[in-house]
């Protein structure tokens, strides 16, 4: 199967244990649509904004369903880089949810694969779910004929309510801010993890989500824990949705907590969390390159890591 943009979101693959549900569409980008939690019916993921529909590589994140679980590759941030053929222009959020993904499903085991477009980069997941864990295996490779630079991060968006807790480990003391809505500051203010102020000196607590209409949008980066794990404390239904992955291999966390403030101008906004392993503490290649975080494969050469998320009853 030949890749291309993504236009509808064309057929499902499932996979389904005693207690989660996952829905894959290669269609549209690769997208984890759904990740449900059974004995509950609970949708665990943001709910899409607005309907699935054609994704091209000119338009913005903003413009689509931002929904679900994507991946961001080869940069999160739009941006110009040099190559030895000149330069490249990355699109928002990458390439590869813009695109329809090869896919082969047996059980509960399913093998996607594209081939970006701004640069020669073929990404390929193998997704396993067993129990309460989804489990997810990486392996990006160079297809080109020159060395190429990326910068990855994973992009799981969890619903959230007022109320429910972002829970870090204890090596995590202080993020550093990347962009915020106005309640953090500018771009590199650092605080103190989790209580903290605000621009107007109020006391807050980072780890607390709050409602959507406060109007709040901060992406945040930190050191990855040591401890190799973040979560999602879902207290109103007794859940804890965790991130783990392994800090070598995804040196930072990205913390995007939406509660309302984005996509700004959109009558339909974000009420989320996401848990971001990566491997570099900008959104933007560009600036992953400049600081020395960016990856450079060589050509054939090829990179691997692994994130798990799993779902637990908590009281």
């Amino acid at each position: 199967m030949r890749n291309r943009e993504a236009g509808v979101a064309g057929p499902e693959l499932v996979m389904q244990t005693d207690t989660l549900r996952v829905v894959v569409l290669p269609a549209l980008g690769g997208k984890i649509a759904s990740l449900r939690w059974l004995p509950g019916n609970v949708e665990l993921l943001q709910a899409p904004l607005a309907p699935y529909a054609p994704r091209t590589m000119e338009m913005g994140f903003e413009e689509s369903d931002a929904s679900g679980i994507d991946e961001c590759l080869p940069s999160v941030a739009a941006c110009a880089v040099k190559t030895p053929r000149g330069v490249a222009r990355v699109p928002d959020h990458g390439d590869f949810w813009r695109l329809e993904w090869q896919a082969e499903q047996a059980g509960s085991e399913i093998r996607m694969a594209a081939t970006g477009v701004s640069l020669p980069l073929r990404l390929e997941r193998r997704l396993q779910l067993a129990g309460e864990t989804l489990s997810i295996a990486y392996r990006v490779r160079n297809v080109g004929d020159a060395a190429v630079d990326y910068a990855w991060s994973a992009h799981p968006l969890f619903a959230v309510e007022r109320g429910d807790r972002v829970v870090l480990p204890p090596s995590v003391e202080q993020v550093r801010v990347e962009g915020s809505a106005g309640r953090l500051g500018k771009k590199g203010a650092e605080h103190p993890w989790p209580r903290s102020q605000a621009n107007g000196g109020a006391v807050i607590d980072l780890s607390v989500a709050g409602r959507i209409e406060d109007g709040v949008g901060d992406k945040l980066f930190a050191a990855s824990p040591v401890e190799g794990w973040a979560a999602v404390e879902r207290r109103n239904l007794g859940l804890t949705v965790t991130v783990q992955f392994d800090p070598k291999q995804a040196p930072w966390l990205g913390l995007w907590l939406c509660y309302g403030g984005w996509p700004e101008g959109n009558a339909r906004r974000q009420q989320c969390v996401a848990i971001e392993p990566c491997t570099a503490p900008a959104d933007s290649l560009e600036q992953a390159v400049a600081g020395g975080w960016a990856r450079s494969l060589a050509p054939g050469q090829s990179d691997q890591w692994r994130m798990r998320i799993a779902v637990s009853r908590v009281s």
